[in-house]
């Protein structure tokens, strides 16, 4: 009974210190979520984790150097559009409100990397938040993708039913595949604004592998051979 307690009682204090390890278990918890849960139910629970992913991703902002402020002129918009959109049936504010969470994800992905790249210590938060950058990137462009698909139509194709929209999971299967480079996926990008966003993210993911992943693989090799 004493060890629940002190287990309950320590939950604050190691969401206070490592918010990234916080917001990269909720993105990942909430892949099979999608995969369990459809129609309106679905897409309410979706709603819920959105919100929640939000709220992390601000929190996470608080301890990087970029400014919170930004993230909840993003963020409450996001949120608004999110609840009107599913209870109000107004399936065009959806786009909109991809748009304003594929931005809040990339603006706090980029303080994240500012984060860690603001001081030659490894932290295990940080460690918690490379992770949490690669998801945050991943669903960022992931939003952008699903508004490119409803502003474009046609933008993406797939080895099943080519002639239909693509879902949410396929987007975002497609964005974890082009952000890691595995090249494994069976959706493709057919018009000309779908291919500038997957060429940009090649290159984010590149880029972020080479300099930031790499970076944290050379200070914690320096720091164990100095013990």
């Amino acid at each position: 009974m004493k060890q629940g307690e002190t287990m309950r009682r320590r939950w604050p204090t190691l969401l206070k210190r490592h918010p990234s390890a916080a917001l990269l278990a909720v993105q990942l918890l909430s892949l099979p979520l999608y995969v369990v849960l459809d129609g309106t139910t679905g897409r309410l629970v979706f709603s819920a984790i959105t919100l929640l992913v939000v709220i992390l991703a601000l929190r996470v902002i608080t301890r990087s150097p970029a400014h919170s402020a930004v993230g909840w002129l993003l963020a409450l918009p996001a949120m608004a559009l999110t609840l009107a959109g599913i209870v109000l049936h107004l399936g065009e504010l959806l786009p909109w409100m991809a748009l304003l969470e594929a931005l809040l994800y990339l603006y706090a992905a980029a303080g994240l990397i500012a984060y860690m790249m603001s001081d030659h210590q490894v932290t295990r938060d940080e460690l918690f938040a490379a992770g949490a950058t690669f998801t945050l990137l991943a669903w960022g462009f992931g939003y952008l993708y699903a508004a490119c698909q409803y502003w474009v139509p046609g933008s993406f194709s797939g080895m099943l039913e080519p002639d239909r929209a693509r879902t949410w999971m396929e987007l975002l299967f497609l964005s974890f595949t082009t952000l890691s480079g595995v090249g494994v996926g069976d959706i493709v990008p057919l018009t000309p604004a779908a291919r500038a966003l997957v060429m940009i993210e090649q290159f984010a993911g590149v880029g972020y592998i080479a300099v930031v992943v790499s970076r944290l693989i050379g200070l914690t090799v320096v720091r164990a051979r100095g013990r």
